[in-house]
């Protein structure tokens, strides 16, 4: 399945360029480059040549899909490992 903008918190993040839009500490916003990591409750962005780690569910996120298109996600979606939200079957609130 393709990666869209309806299905995005389903798919791998890892990879993608992402930036950061908002966020509850204001020294996070404006964080952009490409996410290399994640957990259930944090993304690695690589910006600048270093790692650093952003915490989901205090911040709001830009992505850049591989077709181009921006997508605006809030990080309370994304909370959760990134298996079972990859994973997940049935009446997913993501699909």
């Amino acid at each position: 399945m393709p990666v869209r903008p309806t299905t995005l918190p389903r798919h791998e993040l890892v990879g993608l360029s992402v930036e950061i839009r908002s966020a509850s500490n204001p020294d996070l916003v404006g964080i952009s480059g490409e996410c290399v990591t994640e957990t259930t409750q944090t993304l690695g962005i690589e910006s600048e040549g270093r790692v650093r780690q952003v915490p989901k569910a205090a911040a709001e996120f830009v992505w850049t899909l591989p077709s181009g298109e921006v997508v605006a996600t809030e990080g309370t979606r994304l909370v959760a490992r990134p298996a079972r939200r990859t994973e997940h079957r049935g009446d997913s609130k993501w699909r």
